[in-house]
């Protein structure tokens, strides 16, 4: 008779299935002699060891399937399961005695949290790139890492960036609404022409890598000139030939203004009445980057008014945006609910490198984007 142990498992089936057979009056011997409970009580065990030694993360949405896969088979995962965001008190319960947390942009994690969390949280993988809904010094002050998603989602936020101003400048909402309402008529010469992009001038606020990744994908399109403002110039401008110059000049000298940096303090409402009144009243003003880098009251006005011609957005503060909120009632403005990074290949991405975040922690490794 040979009998067999491999980890938690017993193979006696073989063995068990001849002496029945063959000899039958064998079988309740052999069956005592390997005393299987010894087995199984030891293999529920290890089992039940290694379960309470997982560490814990609460996932507070329903995210793409890899990143769960990339956790399931070292941690212990709970989850909001829902597209919606998690409620705030389902948020402090849940988050309770975790050793991680991946998050979404939409979740506020303040002190609030973090002190409901309690000291067993190590670690923080937020599912963006940005990444002011977090309290980093909050987390600094608790020595709990923080990793993003600073490289997946460039393409996918340059191509929404690009479809978003082609759709604005060319008058696209007004010609879709003309078809849809029956007020399409005859061919007219003038009708709903807008700004093309042949020969003008666009001013970039922010040459980051979506705002880079923004600049090549417009050259084809004939641009004549880029023009660029930021904290610091970049050695990346060389690239498209883009001249660094001020806020003020970018704004008077641009066709196209667009907004692709990130939002801090000393930036928030950047595009208020004054910066409006310095553009063209030509111009076409988009913003992929935050909401609160615009002032949404002086906005409207310089549409309304006629101060610029056209805006579009996908991003607004707050979001979504109420439907009450005068800028809908614009044929001018075109607004998107924050899809810059909505392909399929983008958002996988993201919830894989945050779960990669947060397991490198876990484990004693590097992130591969770690903030603090």
């Amino acid at each position: 008779m040979t009998k067999r142990t491999n980890g938690n498992f017993i193979l006696l089936r073989n063995v068990s299935f001849v002496v029945s057979v063959y000899r039958p009056e064998f079988c309740e011997l052999l069956w005592r002699s390997v005393n299987p409970s010894r087995f199984i009580t030891s293999s529920v065990r290890r089992i039940s060891m290694a379960t309470q030694n997982r560490p814990k993360v609460y996932v507070t949405r329903r995210v793409p399937e890899i990143g769960l896969q990339i956790l399931s088979p070292h941690c212990e995962i709970s989850q909001w399961q829902s597209d919606d965001p998690v409620a705030r008190h389902e948020l402090l319960k849940n988050v309770s005695g975790k050793d991680a947390l991946f998050c979404l942009l939409t979740d506020k994690i303040d002190k609030e949290v973090l002190e409901q969390a309690g000291p067993s949280l190590r670690v923080i993988g937020t599912m963006s790139v940005g990444y002011e809904h977090i309290d980093l010094e909050e987390c600094k002050r608790r020595n709990i890492s923080v990793g993003f998603t600073p490289d997946v989602l460039t393409n996918a936020t340059a191509e929404l960036t690009v479809a978003l101003l082609l759709a604005t400048s060319r008058r696209l909402k007004e010609g879709i609404q003309a078809v849809a309402d029956g007020s399409w008529g005859t061919w007219k010469p003038s009708w709903l022409c807008g700004s093309g992009l042949d020969g003008s001038t666009v001013g970039i606020v922010g040459l980051g890598r979506i705002g880079l990744a923004v600049a090549k994908r417009l050259s084809p399109f004939g641009v004549s000139k880029f023009l660029y403002y930021g904290r610091t110039e970049k050695e990346t401008a060389k690239d498209i030939g883009a001249e660094f110059v001020s806020f003020d000049s970018l704004l008077e000298k641009s066709d196209f203004v667009l907004g692709c940096c990130s939002l801090t303090e000393d930036n928030k409402e950047l595009f208020n009445k004054t910066a409006f009144q310095k553009m063209k009243k030509t111009a076409v003003f988009i913003n992929t980057s935050r909401g609160g880098l615009v002032n949404q009251t002086d906005l409207y006005a310089a549409l309304s008014t006629g101060q610029i011609a056209a805006a579009g957005l996908d991003v607004t503060s707050p979001e979504p945006l109420p439907i009450d909120n005068p800028l809908l009632t614009l044929h001018n403005c075109v607004i998107l609910p924050h899809i810059g990074s909505a392909t399929e290949k983008a958002r996988s991405a993201m919830s894989e490198v945050t779960a990669k975040n947060i397991l490198s922690f876990l484990k004693g490794q590097d992130m591969p984007s770690k903030l603090i």
